[in-house]
């Protein structure tokens, strides 16, 4: 649930969380992920508890994870996962957050942009690990990065495509490379039909494409 972005602007600035994730429970997600950034994305707290009150759906707290009190927020405002930055976290900070997360009943998105961020993902034991097709300096997508990493997870590992997923060529050719998920925010809240959409996406892995 995404209202805007630094790099696109206004997205859906006037979305309902509660209708949304009815229609994206109703589509057959498996997750949301609520953008709860208010300066850059124009998310807040209440649209991920707004989400929450409307679905059964587990709810990642999509935001920028740089402290120790954001782990437990994100547990208190009713999410059920947090993200993790590779690229915003040093070592330690990584270690501490992914186990603080563990210890509080939260699982962890670990995201990373390449092969020595997998390696700090794999070194605190993350199996939720979401590869990121967009660069964060240049917002330019590149599809090859995240199948070049796919193979490179070992078996156990959950493997989430972020960002830039357009179509359903895009589903198909990530779901070739290995992935289980596809975070989507851009393609699906300005669809018109966000249910229609999620289970063409979905329809890919469904039919072994």
């Amino acid at each position: 649930m995404k209202r805007r972005s630094p790099s696109k602007g206004d997205l859906f600035p006037e979305l309902d969380p509660g209708a949304l994730a009815v229609d994206y429970e109703r589509g057959g997600a498996s997750c949301l992920s609520v953008l709860t950034d208010e300066e850059w994305f124009g998310g807040s707290v209440r649209d991920l508890q707004a989400a929450r009150a409307a679905t059964t759906l587990p709810v990642i707290r999509k935001d920028f994870t740089v402290d120790a009190r954001d782990v437990v927020d994100a547990r208190l405002m009713g999410a059920d996962c947090v993200l993790l930055i590779a690229a915003a976290l040093d070592d330690t900070e990584l270690a501490d957050f992914h186990g603080l997360a563990t210890e509080i009943g939260l699982d962890a998105l670990v995201e990373i942009h390449d092969e020595p961020e997998l390696e700090r993902a794999l070194a605190v034991d993350a199996t939720l690990i979401g590869v990121n097709q967009r660069d964060l300096v240049t917002f330019q997508v590149d599809q090859e990065r995240a199948v070049r990493m796919a193979p490179q997870m070992p078996p156990g590992v959950v493997r989430v495509a972020e960002s830039g997923v357009r179509d359903v060529a895009d589903s198909e050719a990530l779901h070739r490379a290995g992935y289980h998920a596809l975070l989507v925010g851009e393609t699906l809240v300005k669809s018109g039909d966000p249910a229609a959409e999620i289970r063409k996406l979905r329809a890919v892995a469904q039919a072994g494409r």
